[in-house]
């Protein structure tokens, strides 16, 4: 399907590589596809970033019908641009398609408003050391009615724009609060899927470990009140006993494509790594006892994040010395090693440009 490119008639000044700040400088041009029934896909375009013109009684606007990925492109040493695992982001794109009534795109379709994107606005890519180009590709039903049906006409969008680390501090160990009041999502529901209505149900316990001078929250299950599930938006992993423990993917708990690398990486270096139910009890004795190691969240945005100390109640614990352990540290190395080029890639994880 021919892509056609309408260029922006002024270039916007581009920021500061030194200063970036995560999301907030969005580049020239964005791409957009539509989709109709009995039609399917149809009109790919890249045309210039600006806002969208969508009818106040859009489905997307009431009833949340929209979905989102968030990959990266790296500027490598000789100045080339590749991508981390584009395919598994398509393709779990498709999965929370399913789960919400969107419309499955065709994987070369999606990757091909990816690439082109990227190709376009290649000046953009940031080469100083820990940035990126963020990539967002979404879609939103569109049928203007109010009604809770699924819609017959969507769009799907990729915007992009250069980011710094995530943590504006560095990679520094996190203080985490366990959440007991709220929950994120529970398994039947759309936790399994990146759709923006997961994001909106953590604000509030988000914002109130924030005041609190927690940087992020560590959610449990919706039913049993007791498994540990995500912390933000992250998937968790813990080093107990030299053995690796994360959640297992029990449908409230998203596929994170950084979890999956994690999960391979550690099992390469010939680490045992269970995925199942890690109650926050489970967790907080083995703090107590010393057979908590390691804790550290794993995302796209952030890579890993260490986590130094969690609090539960009136429980506080500190985990590898509110230092960053040489686990997280060895994983954060390997994977951002081969996301910018600098270390080989056994597992044919990178896409380049």
């Amino acid at each position: 399907m021919e892509i056609k490119i309408t260029r922006a008639a002024a270039l916007k000044e581009k920021p500061d590589s030194s200063t970036l700040v995560f999301g907030k400088a969005m580049t020239d041009h964005m791409f957009i596809a539509d989709y109709d029934e009995g039609q399917g896909w149809h009109d790919p375009r890249i045309v210039p970033y600006g806002p969208l013109q969508i009818d106040p009684a859009a489905k997307v606007l009431h009833y949340a019908e929209e979905i989102f990925e968030g990959l990266k492109a790296y500027r490598t040493a000789d100045g080339s641009i590749q991508l981390f695992r584009p395919r598994d982001n398509i393709a779990r794109m498709n999965e929370s398609a399913e789960r919400v009534c969107l419309p499955q795109i065709p994987e070369e379709l999606a990757l091909a408003g990816i690439t082109r994107l990227v190709e376009l606005e290649q000046d953009w890519v940031p080469s100083e050391k820990d940035t990126s180009l963020y990539i967002r590709p979404f879609m939103i039903g569109l049928d203007a009615a109010l009604g809770v049906h699924a819609s017959h006409h969507v769009q799907y969008i990729v915007v992009v724009c250069p980011v710094g680390a995530y943590y504006p501090e560095g990679l520094n160990p996190v203080k985490i609060y366990v959440e007991e009041k709220d929950v994120r999502a529970v398994k039947g529901g759309t936790g399994m899927a990146k759709t923006g209505g997961n994001y909106a149900a953590s604000l509030r316990a988000s914002d109130l470990a924030e005041k609190e001078g927690y940087s992020q929250v560590l959610w449990l299950d919706g039913v049993h009140r007791k498994y540990i599930e995500e912390v933000g938006s992250m998937n968790v992993m813990f080093k107990v006993s030299g053995k690796i423990l994360t959640p297992d993917l029990n449908g409230s708990v998203l596929d994170g494509i950084t979890r999956r690398s994690c999960i391979q990486l550690l099992k390469d270096w010939g680490y045992e790594v269970e995925e199942r139910r890690i109650s926050a009890e489970e967790l907080f004795a083995a703090a107590e006892n010393g057979a908590l190691e390691e804790a550290w969240g794993t995302g796209t945005a952030a890579v890993v994040s260490p986590i130094g100390e969690l609090a539960m109640g009136d429980k506080k614990v500190t985990v590898s010395g509110n230092q960053i352990g040489e686990i997280t540290q060895k994983l954060y190395d390997e994977l951002t090693g081969i996301q910018w080029g600098r270390v080989a890639d056994p597992h044919g994880w990178i896409m380049k440009l």
